[in-house]
């Protein structure tokens, strides 16, 4: 019966719905998602709700995935997505009743069935979007990992890994490993780790540049730190930090042109023919 009034009202429920969660929705809430792919996305969970209610366990857990993973695309919090099922759920049972299929009689069991299907959804949802988000927050760090250290080669035996924000230990780590990998991988006679972008450098972020620079010494390459703007360097000295084993330059142009003295190179220009 429920499943029966659902398909023949559906239009009638989804208007009313729209207008409800507008209702008792913020303003923030009713821009960003009941103005932006709000019709398409919530027709696909009445048609989830149909599927559900009907048994079709199969299609009803492949939809649900592909369901979790488009909400999360689209930023919907999961408080407004138990939100838009709980309305639905009242929406369904007041029609139903001012339809008059809904008595003293069998009242009770309607109820029950509303609720036994709404609570089963929003518990599998809850389940799916919860999976679908630490996915790709996963994801996200992943990538981010990749992205905050990368060790760029731009001559021949020379590479540079800019790096930019604040440097904490675990990105330290990463520094590090990436910056060892990486020298080894492109044959590195000199490595600059250019500092332009950090915006501050206290104690613990300088023990961390000077180790890496140690570490790229002990496998026979020379480590060079570049960006060094005037305000760090102040910042260096007042703390008291020894750079005396390390090459340091102000900006990463004076930085390459060292590097490439080391290496025995220059970059001369072009005769132009007349």
């Amino acid at each position: 019966m429920t499943l029966n009034y659902i398909r023949s009202n559906r239009q009638a429920i989804f208007e009313e719905w729209v207008q409800r969660l507008k209702e008792q929705s913020d303003e923030t809430v009713s821009n960003v998602i009941l103005d932006q792919n709000f019709s398409t996305t919530s027709t696909e969970l009445i048609n989830l709700a149909i599927l559900k209610i009907s048994g079709s366990t199969e299609e009803y857990t492949t939809r649900l995935e592909d369901f979790s993973d488009k909400i999360v695309r689209l930023g919907w919090p999961l408080r407004f997505v138990v939100n838009t099922l709980d309305v639905f759920g009242d929406l369904v049972y007041e029609g139903m009743e001012k339809d008059g299929l809904v008595d003293s009689k069998n009242q009770v069991k309607v109820m029950h069935d509303i609720n036994h299907w709404m609570k089963a959804m929003i518990s599998e949802i809850i389940n799916d979007y919860t999976s679908t988000w630490e996915r790709t927050i996963s994801n996200q760090k992943m990538a981010l990992q990749e992205l905050s250290a990368p060790l760029i080669p731009v001559f021949d035996g020379i590479t540079v890994m800019p790096l930019v924000g604040t440097i904490d230990t675990d990105r330290a780590k990463q520094i590090m490993e990436n910056l060892l990998q990486g020298a080894v991988k492109h044959r590195s006679e000199v490595v600059l780790i250019d500092i332009t972008g950090v915006p501050v450098v206290d104690t613990m972020v300088a023990h961390h540049i000077i180790q890496a620079a140690g570490a790229v010494r002990l496998i026979g390459a020379t480590c060079m730190i570049v960006g060094i703007r005037s305000e760090i360097a102040q910042t260096i000295v007042s703390l008291g930090i020894d750079l005396s084993r390390v090459i340091t330059k102000n900006t990463l142009k004076s930085g390459v042109e060292a590097a490439l003295e080391i290496t025995n190179c220059k970059i001369v220009p072009l005769e132009v023919k007349k």
